[in-house]
């Protein structure tokens, strides 16, 4: 059911695990209501992608995910033709005598051998939450491609004609700033910068998500987690993934409490940079407030 207010939409989110605060609640309301494309911002780790997985959960309906990379064309987020399958149709057709070039010709481009991408998938399956993970890493000429079929919701196949959405899907585009998107696709969107949570909220998602770590424990890790992201000393600042990870590591090594030790032999569950291991471990006296 689509929400009729803002609280819905938090209550929805908060029922999957996701919090948000009313700012966020509020752009994704709109978002739905509009409806209006969803480009959110922000450094790794921020729960951009949960975002949209949590939509996805609360409105019951599909998530379909095009991961984007560098390279990507329009083709890999459409359609293509399923290659072996139209060979081995050719060669039934030659098996069973019928060698008509055009009628053979014809049924090549059938809905059979028609493989849905993506943005094609979310089209058809309507409604959908469409995923647009990681758009800052693809180039101009697929944002260009991505402002057409944002703006009309609808693609046309050649062979097959034109595909359009009965419902928009609801789409959640994300980018970690790797470079600057243009602003022909930002104004088709409504914009959201996600930073990383403050401390209390960081423990309410720490508690929603992990619920078997102990409230000393769990507080500890956001302490040390929150302290890291402020320092400006890291290659990669930990997310509240890593903080997520960090946390259910030293759970199920049987730590109530934070040690140096123990905190030092986990550190590949919060960091993944060599440079930020190092750092971190010579810090950990400070971090941890030891004497």
């Amino acid at each position: 059911m689509e929400p009729t207010s803002v609280s819905q939409v938090r209550d929805g989110l908060a029922a999957t695990g996701y919090l948000v605060d009313d700012e966020l609640a509020t752009v994704a309301f709109l978002a739905l209501r509009l409806p209006r494309p969803l480009l959110l911002e922000g450094e790794p780790g921020t729960g951009k992608t949960a975002l949209a997985e949590a939509l996805a959960q609360s409105l019951e309906v599909p998530l379909i995910r095009l991961q984007c990379y560098e390279g990507i064309d329009a083709s890999q987020a459409l359609y293509d033709w399923d290659f072996p399958r139209q060979v081995l149709h050719l060669r039934a057709l030659e098996a069973a005598g019928e060698v008509d070039a055009a009628g053979a010709e014809a049924s090549l481009y059938d809905e059979r051998f028609l493989l849905a991408r993506p943005v094609l998938a979310a089209l058809r399956a309507s409604p959908a939450v469409l995923l647009v993970d990681e758009v800052d890493r693809a180039d101009d000429e697929f944002e260009a491609f991505l402002l057409e079929v944002l703006s009309t919701y609808q693609v046309t196949i050649p062979e097959l004609g034109t595909v359009r959405a009965t419902t928009p899907p609801i789409v959640v585009l994300t980018s970690n700033r790797t470079r600057e998107l243009h602003d022909a696709l930002k104004r088709r969107c409504l914009y959201h910068w996600l930073d990383h949570p403050d401390a209390e909220r960081e423990m309410a998602i720490l508690r929603s998500r992990a619920p078997e770590v102990g409230a000393t424990l769990a507080r500890q890790v956001v302490e040390v987690a929150q302290l890291l992201r402020a320092s400006h000393d890291l290659v990669k600042a930990p997310g509240v993934a890593e903080t997520l990870d960090w946390a259910r590591a030293l759970q199920r090594l049987g730590s109530s409490e934070l040690d140096l030790d123990t905190a030092a032999r986990t550190l590949g569950a919060l960091v993944k940079h060599r440079e930020d291991t190092a750092r971190v471990r010579q810090a950990l006296d400070r971090v941890l407030g030891a004497p």
